[in-house]
């Protein structure tokens, strides 16, 4: 049984339930009674929930993320903050800021930092040759979010699965005729989960991916700027997009706009992930829960340092994604 079964049973989330675990406050008496006869019913042990050190040596763990100014990582790292510091352990962030020196040299200090920190928890670290090599040599306890086929407990979503959803509720509104702004450049060997979701609701329809409607675009507003535009001028003519993240969503409702193209009146567009503007900009798109991740992949962290000495195995969880319909889509006319 994990945190994430007693959240399923008592239908609250896994920060809620985290929280309510550790008897914190501005958890609610109905949400407490829920969790306490969720995990009696599953006879969940929240041995990593009691508030005291749970093993190692230096009651520090260290949170690595790609950078510390993204929201989700912000979000992620709140969550995970309150997990660690109310079993005991002190936290330090620390940012690659998106920068390969700096990434390598947090690579290189490895067995450095393994003298000041008991474990590792690792945020959507998309690991190149000779790294996880380098992880697996330093000998401390790891935990990740969003990072795939990796040899200690993960925490993430089915990517496919979620674009899959984005890309069936546009077909589902009569779009035939789809782009996709995405992560990178496709062939079948390289294709990202994100992209396969989208390929495979076309499929399903029996539809194929146009080469034409095909465009690379970063994270970033500006990369879905810059590639909505791409798509605008060289004459491409789609009902509506999916962009493999809100960000990317938002550039490409800013290049619409530069248009003269009205959302969702002329073209339909979607993303994945919920950014907090989403709703402010009535972004359609299929949310992820951020902060969920970051407190499951704390506790599993904790979990594995409680029982250092006999360890459980590797487990990968993922967690589910909700469709959420806003004002940029609608039904093609």
């Amino acid at each position: 049984m994990t945190i994430q079964d007693v959240a399923v049973l008592s239908g609250l989330s896994i920060c809620t339930v985290s929280r309510a675990l550790r008897k914190l406050p501005n958890v609610s008496e109905k949400a407490q009674s829920r969790v306490a006869e969720a995990a009696s019913k599953l006879g969940y042990k929240a041995s990593a929930a009691a508030s005291r050190l749970a093993g190692g040596n230096t009651g520090s763990v260290a949170i690595v993320a790609p950078t510390a100014t993204s929201w989700f990582f912000s979000q992620a790292v709140e969550a995970a903050e309150e997990v660690l510091g109310d079993s005991g352990y002190d936290t330090v962030l620390i940012s690659l800021r998106n920068k390969a020196t700096v990434r390598k040299q947090f690579f290189e200090d490895l067995e450095n930092l393994a003298q000041r920190v008991d474990g590792l928890l690792l945020l959507n670290i998309d690991l190149e040759p000779g790294e996880l090599e380098a992880l697996e040599a330093c000998g401390l306890a790891m935990a990740s979010v969003g990072m795939r086929n990796v040899p200690w407990d993960n925490v993430g979503i089915d990517d496919e699965h979620a674009a899959w959803q984005a890309t069936q509720h546009l077909l589902g509104l009569g779009h035939w005729n789809l782009a996709v702004l995405s992560s990178n450049e496709h062939s079948v060997v390289t294709e990202t989960p994100r992209f396969r979701g989208f390929r495979r609701a076309l499929d399903e329809h029996h539809l194929t991916v146009h080469p034409d409607l095909v465009v690379a675009s970063g994270p970033g507003i500006d990369d879905g700027r810059r590639a909505m535009t791409e798509l605008i001028t060289r004459g491409a003519k789609p009902t509506a997009v999916f962009a493999h993240c809100d960000e990317a969503a938002f550039g490409a409702l800013t290049a619409l706009r530069e248009y003269g193209l009205s959302v969702p009146k002329n073209v339909s567009v979607i993303g994945i992930d919920d950014h907090p503007m989403s709703w402010f900009l009535g972004l359609s798109t299929v949310a992820q829960p951020v902060a969920d991740q970051g407190a499951f992949a704390a506790n599993l962290l904790c979990e594995r340092l409680l029982n250092n000495e006999s360890p459980h195995q590797p487990s990968n969880h993922l967690l589910d994604t909700k469709l959420i319909e806003r004002k940029t889509t609608r039904h093609k006319r």
